[in-house]
């Protein structure tokens, strides 16, 4: 088992390496190939960040275009979704700035909750394989109610799979906070469970 283990992690290195040169050299299909196999969990992740699908759309393709200008940043230390993440979230903080808004929940009460969270993927995420039709939809119901920032940590770690440590890093937020986030959104989110068996 610690063979299996390791063996993913050094697949995983060689692979975040191998990113990092193709980045360096602005490889045009690497970037199709990234763009192809992230493209569904970035899109998901602006939309629960903004609440918006336009707007999510359009920083989407701005975070593809930061990635092609300043790829070179890129060092393949930590996992490139990572820091692609990272990325989109800066600029959602960036849009927000400019439009005078304050925090990610004023954007969420900007736009309402009744636009659709739900991205199409070509593949069920492991989260969504597990939970069926009926119950993805009341989770998704119980996130929108929660702030943004409970909202945004449970995004990352049961949607995109981060682990804590990565969340800090997108988030720019020390781990004790990111933990602290987690068990208070899931906290908020246990009574809507309860009403629902």
């Amino acid at each position: 088992m610690f063979q299996t283990a390791s063996r993913v992690v050094e697949c995983t290195l060689r692979e975040n390496v191998e990113i990092a040169r193709g980045l360096r050299r602005r490889d045009p299909e690497l970037l199709d190939r990234l763009i192809e196999r992230y493209q569904h969990r970035l899109l998901r992740y602006l939309v629960f960040l903004t609440g918006n699908r336009d707007l999510a759309e359009d920083i989407f393709q701005e975070t593809w275009i930061r990635v092609m200008e300043r790829g070179r940043q890129y060092n393949g230390k930590s996992k490139f979704d990572t820091w692609l993440f990272a990325i989109a979230r800066h600029l959602v903080i960036d849009w927000s700035r400019k439009k005078t808004t304050t925090s990610l929940e004023a954007l969420q009460e900007q736009y309402g909750n009744e636009h659709s969270f739900d991205v199409p993927s070509t593949g069920p995420s492991p989260f969504d394989a597990v939970t069926s039709s009926e119950s993805r939809a009341s989770v998704q119901a119980a996130l929108r109610t929660l702030d943004s920032m409970h909202r945004e940590v449970l995004v990352l770690r049961f949607h995109e799979e981060l682990s804590l440590e990565e969340i800090a890093t997108v988030t720019d937020a020390p781990l004790s906070t990111v933990k602290s986030r987690l068990y208070r959104g899931l906290a908020a989110l246990k009574p809507a469970f309860a009403e629902a068996s």
